[in-house]
């Protein structure tokens, strides 16, 4: 497997520290020696180094985290970008899901949590823990930002849908579903962009919520 390189964004340089310990403990990650201590380094870091994927803080001085995120989708819209979150973050979660990010991360979660992220991110999947992903559905449940649509629920998609949106909502990759399926990439794509419309959702990490707040995962 190619190795991942990640950029670590956040103003608290014993948290970048503990990041970085944890990653490198994988031989596949190579965290970059560049580091940001805010968003608009975080946008500067981003385009010079185009790191495969951005662990990002929300609460940075200069532009918060969701700033940078907006002007780096802009540049460079293909860029996997994990957020930092605490639950006192609740009002930032819905504009952060809308902004097209690659999942969230909480400061204290499980190690492990982190490494699978950084390689779900990588892989073009969604990275949520199951306890970010309970918080993120008492959020968006609340959340009036998403335009009203006609929709299935999670729950009454095609036993072939389910499956496909089960293994999405662990992190997998189209390629990664497919391979596990016996299915061409392809096929999986067409059933990914399937899920989105029937559920009414804009991105893998809604996505995933939904399979979440179904009981699917």
């Amino acid at each position: 497997m190619a190795v991942i390189r990640v950029l670590l964004a956040d103003d608290d340089t014993d948290v970048r520290a503990t990041y970085r310990s944890i990653l490198e403990s994988d031989p596949i990650i190579h965290v970059i020696p560049a580091e940001a201590a805010s968003g608009r380094e975080a946008i500067v870091k981003t385009l010079d180094e185009k790191p495969d994927v951005v662990i990002m803080d929300i609460r940075m001085p200069e532009l918060d985290g969701l700033v940078a995120l907006e002007h780096i989708r802009r540049a460079r819209p293909e860029q996997a970008v994990l957020i930092v979150t605490t639950f006192g973050d609740a009002e930032y979660v819905a504009r952060a899901v809308s902004l097209g990010a690659n999942g969230f991360l909480t400061k204290t979660g499980d190690p492990y949590d982190l490494l699978r992220g950084v390689k779900a991110a990588a892989a073009g999947g969604a990275a949520l823990s199951p306890a970010i992903a309970a918080h993120l559905i008492d959020v968006l449940r609340v959340s009036a930002q998403r335009p009203a649509r006609r929709t299935v629920a999670a729950a009454d998609l095609t036993a072939r849908e389910r499956e496909v949106l089960s293994l999405l909502a662990r992190g997998k990759s189209n390629a990664e579903i497919a391979a596990e399926l016996f299915l061409v990439e392809g096929t999986v794509k067409g059933y990914v962009s399937g899920i989105f419309t029937r559920l009414g959702v804009r991105n893998r990490v809604e996505a995933a919520i939904k399979a979440h707040e179904a009981g699917i995962v």
